[in-house]
């Protein structure tokens, strides 16, 4: 029987066709799948990644509140104009704590993966108050209101329990301490700042709307973006995967 006999099998029996695909997709999935079981782990450590301190968490949530991913990717892709416009290409354990992670491809406005420490605070409270202000062809809603609003501390402990219940590793002391540390971040000279520079090492303290008083969503959602694509050493990162 030739090889074209054969084959008129598959194209003349519907059944024996459907199974033979199912066949080739379950052994081309098991081909793909099987070796992620004999990996510690599928997301390699990197160095300087750590959960989100409260302020930043509550930031977060504001951002996923206002929807903001409906305009802004955080994934730079390792092509060569995504690395020259906005840095180094994103790695899997920079996200590794986001639930849900930010990763996309909608972009209405540029991808944030590196915006962290890129401007000022003071111009992301004009850019958030009135956009058409700092960038003339935005099309970007203001979201003036964010400076009226107050973060809730009493809820920021139970967003931080929920985390760890999925995996982020927040210990019992920065559970306790939420609602003290969210306040420390945004004042300086807080009693508190100390203690929490030791539980979150590196993570900025300032008043990031610049207006005293009570942490508002401003604060929060400032905090939570000038952290973006701050916390990786990328030119360590590059060396050690040279020496590899």
């Amino acid at each position: 029987m030739s090889f074209w006999s054969r084959h008129q099998i598959l194209e003349k029996n519907s059944i024996v066709l459907i199974a033979g695909i199912l066949a080739v997709v379950a052994i081309g999935g098991l081909v793909e799948i099987t070796p992620l079981f004999y990996l510690k782990s599928t997301i390699e450590v990197v160095d300087g990644v750590r959960p989100y301190t409260p302020l930043e968490l509550a930031g977060r949530n504001i951002y996923i509140r206002e929807g903001c991913y409906l305009c802004h990717s955080q994934m730079i892709r390792a092509l060569r104009d995504e690395v020259e416009r906005y840095g180094h290409y994103s790695l899997a354990a920079e996200s590794m704590y986001d639930h849900p992670f930010q990763w996309g491809s909608k972009r209405t406005g540029p991808d944030l993966a590196r915006v962290g420490a890129k401007y000022s605070d003071e111009w992301h409270v004009r850019h958030l108050t009135n956009p058409r202000a700092v960038v003339p062809q935005s099309v970007m809603p203001g979201y003036s209101f964010l400076a009226e609003a107050q973060v809730d501390p009493a809820t920021i402990a139970d967003h931080l329990r929920t985390n760890r219940a999925i995996g982020v590793p927040y210990s019992d002391d920065q559970i306790a301490n939420a609602a003290a540390d969210l306040r420390a971040q945004a004042d300086p000279d807080d009693a508190g700042a100390d203690a929490f520079a030791k539980r979150y090492p590196k993570a900025v303290v300032r008043n990031f709307d610049s207006k005293p008083g009570a942490p508002t969503e401003m604060d929060a959602l400032i905090a939570y973006l000038q952290m973006l694509g701050t916390l990786v050493d990328f030119k360590l990162y590059d060396e050690k995967a040279n020496l590899r």
